[in-house]
């Protein structure tokens, strides 16, 4: 390719970004216009500078990688350098989503930078596969304890423990909380998988709570039943989650 790839590093450990510094500045492809330490300010540079690539660690406090990707409009390449377990690993290499294993050689660096330089030359983009690697996860999710939305120009990490319901709206789902609601780009499906199921209980197509938001259960006919939350808010319950109702609350 003609042009330099613009690329931008974000990663917690000095020493991990020292290291791909090192290695980087070798590479006459490359750009390097940046470095960041955490999600946050890896979230705001990306935006600002439209970067090519971007060396991506996943394992990062407040904001992770996965959750950083999620938040971008568009995405760029990525190559994952990451401490990851061996099942995360085969996950990526399903998907053609180029990772670097901690510790790396720069002959392995050399390997991921070729495969991104290709996708240059052909014209085609990771960003397919970096959706097909969020969608494969997403079959299987880990549970959470955390979810990351935008709300205007701030990021808000909502804890687990303060939702108290959520609520399918078309593409997006609702999610109440003690401090507000916020808007999500994700399914039902995904949460009722992702969520600890010993404290959230999907009881309808588009309604999953937090049982420990229940404030009290009316019957009204033979299988019918309306929750009416802590916070005001009432919900039918689907004659065909009933029994996971019973079941979970013992009744």
């Amino acid at each position: 390719m003609n042009n330099k790839i613009r690329t931008l590093i974000i990663e917690d450990e000095e020493p991990a970004r020292q290291l791909l510094r090192s290695f980087l500045s070798g590479f006459e492809e490359i750009d390097l216009i940046g470095e960041c330490s955490d999600g946050f300010s890896g979230l705001k540079t990306i935006n600002e500078t439209k970067p090519d690539l971007i060396f991506l660690d996943i394992q990062m406090p407040k904001l992770t990688g996965f959750e950083l990707l999620e938040l971008l409009d568009e995405l760029p390449e990525v190559i994952f350098t990451t401490a990851y377990d061996q099942f995360a690993i085969q996950a990526f290499e399903m998907n053609a989503v180029d990772y670097l294993m901690k510790p790396f050689a720069r002959n392995r660096l050399r390997q991921a930078v070729d495969k991104v330089i290709e996708r240059f030359s052909l014209k085609s983009s990771g960003k397919e596969a970096l959706q097909m690697l969020t969608n494969h996860i997403h079959e299987k999710p880990p549970l959470i304890d955390r979810v990351v939305v935008k709300s205007g120009s701030k990021i808000q990490v909502i804890a687990v423990d303060d939702i108290e319901q959520l609520e399918a709206q078309d593409d997006y789902v609702m999610i109440y909380t003690t401090s507000g609601r916020f808007m999500k780009k994700e399914t039902m499906a995904y949460y009722e998988q992702a969520l600890p199921e010993d404290r959230f209980l999907r009881i309808h197509r588009s309604h999953i709570i937090n049982i420990n938001q229940i404030g009290q259960i009316e019957q009204y006919g033979k299988e019918s039943y309306l929750i009416m939350l802590k916070n005001g808010n009432q919900v039918n319950v689907s004659k065909s989650r009933i029994k996971d109702l019973k079941r979970e609350l013992g009744f």
